[in-house]
């Protein structure tokens, strides 16, 4: 159990990040179709969904489970605005943006059992009346971004049974939480990284004094035939995530050959490019477009 001091410095130094970052990042803008109200596992609380639509959709239609990115801690819930409604559009699929429980107040495996709940819900209730959507429970595909993608990757890999998920898409996910930020290096020279010290904070914040290594927590040892049928896999060349992230998707790819395995390295971008391309014609604007077309053709990939 970790101390109560350690605990207590986790959160006033996570409640010093959050008030930064509301007072210098642009609060997430997102526009859905709806917003549903998940039941969860406990009484009294819901998981938030944004619901994005496609335009003339399937009956039933297959869905999409997003997770934003966060470090575990931050409230970034309509972050992939863009992503969840590109992928609606030319998939097309339903996409359900999730908004999880955060860290430290939430640590592993809280945001975890979220993912369990939206899963059960769909399951149980393919039929949603009140907006006209009935989701087909046997093409179901999860994507994450970041914390997100890591969620993305525990959850298909190592919390829902197999065949849950029909694809995994994961972008610049941290799937190996067990080594130390400040051991690992970006492909490209970069010097706008995560802080390690920061990295720290977010990592320790989720899974707290548990076992790192437990492959709930680093995807990275899964066992490589336990991933979707599915997996794209999306890195970045300045992000010190990303060769811990390529390595799991070789090694799926040589363990797993059943499997159809993709990973992308996205060159001369850092970690969470796609959220601040500039301007739309700009490198990271059109790296972002050729990642989410990549997402789209796994996507439907899944459904033939």
């Amino acid at each position: 159990m970790m101390g109560f001091f350690v605990q207590l410095r986790l959160r006033i130094i996570v409640f010093f990040l959050r008030f930064m970052h509301r007072l210098t990042a642009k609060r997430p803008q997102a526009h859905p179709d709806f917003v549903l109200q998940i039941p969860s596992r406990d009484a009294g609380r819901s998981i938030k969904a944004h619901v994005y639509r496609p335009a003339d959709p399937q009956n039933p239609s297959p869905v999409l489970l997003n997770f934003h990115g966060s470090g575990f801690v931050l409230p970034l819930h309509g972050s992939d605005n863009f992503y969840c409604r590109r992928i609606s559009k030319e998939a097309p699929f339903t996409v359900l943006d999730i908004q999880y429980r955060l860290s430290p107040e939430n640590p592993f495996p809280a945001p975890l059992y979220d993912v369990e709940d939206v899963v059960k819900y769909i399951k149980s209730s393919p039929t949603d009346n009140n907006h006209g959507i009935t989701y087909d429970t046997n093409c179901i595909c999860i994507s994450g971004f970041s914390a997100g993608g890591n969620l993305a990757l525990a959850s298909s890999s190592m919390i829902l049974p197999p065949n849950t998920f029909r694809s995994v898409i994961a972008f610049y996910p941290p799937a190996d939480l067990a080594t130390p930020p400040d051991a690992k290096s970006p492909p490209e020279p970069s010097n706008k990284q995560i802080p390690a010290w920061m990295a720290k904070v977010f990592d320790g914040s989720y899974f707290q004094d548990r076992d790192a290594h437990d492959p709930r927590i680093s995807p990275f040892y899964a066992p490589a035939e336990n991933f979707p049928d599915n997996v794209l896999i999306v890195t970045a060349g300045q992000d010190y995530l990303a060769d811990e992230a390529a390595a799991l998707a070789e090694r799926i790819k040589k363990e797993a050959r059943d499997k159809h395995v993709v990973s992308l390295r996205v060159e001369g971008c850092g970690h969470a490019w796609d959220k601040n391309i500039g301007e739309e014609d700009s490198h990271r604007a059109k790296k972002r477009d050729e990642a989410y077309a990549a997402a789209v053709e796994m996507l439907k990939r899944s459904i033939s």
